[in-house]
């Protein structure tokens, strides 16, 4: 999906490409949280996560409670 905000008429569209017809009344609704969902997924992509390792290798039970104290 483009910058462009998804028109009502492209999510109905869409929706009934992959398999979901959706009616009349919905259109708005799944377009304005197909561009909500859209503007959370561009902030997320313009962090910088830098040396964070990858979820699988944080271990719980080694942090120390209370380490910042």
């Amino acid at each position: 999906m483009s910058a462009v905000e998804l028109t009502p008429p492209e999510a109905a569209r869409w929706a009934a490409r992959a398999g979901l017809p959706l009616p009349a009344d919905r259109h708005a609704a799944v377009a304005a949280t197909a561009h909500h969902i859209h503007s959370v997924v561009a902030v997320l992509r313009e962090l910088d996560f830098g040396d964070t390792p990858p979820a699988p290798a944080y271990r719980a039970e080694q942090e120390k409670p209370y380490a910042a104290a």
